[in-house]
């Protein structure tokens, strides 16, 4: 049975991010994500987690200036240095707040810049990444991401990810498997998977069109979770979608669905 992690960027956003932490306890969850932890104090953090009885599951690395734009910045060769102090700066999060995954968003390409420079940009990023978060027994995601709600986004697709892989040897980095990003992107969902289950660290949803909640659109999501476990994944599940009407009607499918959290 999928383990459920509640994306706290995306739910229960009509409170007060710190607020969030208890609302997910109360209506059930064991297990949290979200984006980035840096505009707070770890220790603030640490508390949160703790007082609510959460493990958290995941976070992303520095990803540049999100409210300007930026969607990464592991493929621009301008911001190396910049990439290389955000691995560290992740790093000392995960460990005050107990986290073993971290998410590496990849950026979208620079003016200029061809797509097989900026692989191989990402390319050398990932690899410093993977052996700093090494020393800490911390592995490393990297997440294809549609580029129809993100335009020029590095790598897009299942296949683009699995050569990063092929291309940097590094045993602790997988692949993030978003079922949203996918189906807009590449679709072929269950079979992907099927291919590539050994290579997927983490997994988060959303249905498709409109990113909401299981139920509300075309993925068949019994079986996407039913295939998880058929393939063997024992990693979480993220709900990193957009609660419709609001977070806690959104949770219904839950059940519907025959899994509780």
């Amino acid at each position: 049975m999928p383990r459920f992690a509640a994306n706290l960027t995306m739910l229960f956003t009509e409170l007060p991010f710190l607020d969030r932490f208890a609302a997910a306890a109360k209506a059930g969850f064991k297990q949290v994500e979200y984006l980035f932890p840096y505009d707070y104090e770890a220790k603030d953090l640490r508390w949160h987690l703790d007082v609510n009885n959460l493990t958290q599951v995941l976070f992303n690395l520095p990803s540049g200036d999100w409210a300007a734009g930026d969607r990464g910045i592991a493929a621009d060769p301008a911001r190396v240095e910049e990439f290389r102090d955000g691995v560290h700066r992740a790093v000392d999060y995960a460990r005050r707040l107990g986290v073993t995954r971290l998410n590496c968003l990849a950026g979208k390409l620079v003016p200029g810049q061809t797509e097989a420079d900026a692989f191989d940009m990402l390319a050398a990023n990932v690899v410093y990444a993977a052996d700093v978060l090494r020393r800490d027994d911390i592995e490393l995601v990297v997440e294809a991401i549609n580029r129809y709600d993100i335009p020029d986004f590095v790598v897009c697709r299942t296949s683009q990810v699995m050569a990063l892989l092929d291309a940097i040897g590094r045993s602790n980095v997988s692949m993030q498997y978003d079922v949203y990003h996918a189906q807009r992107q590449e679709g072929e969902i269950a079979a992907t998977l099927a291919a590539n289950i050994k290579r997927i660290g983490h997994v988060q949803i959303a249905d498709n069109p409109g990113r909401h909640q299981p139920g509300t659109g075309e993925i068949n999501f019994p079986f996407i979770f039913s295939e998880l476990d058929r393939l063997g994944y024992d990693g979480y599940v993220g709900l990193e979608y957009v609660p419709t009407p609001d977070t806690l009607a959104s949770l219904g499918w839950i059940k519907d669905m025959g899994y509780s959290l």
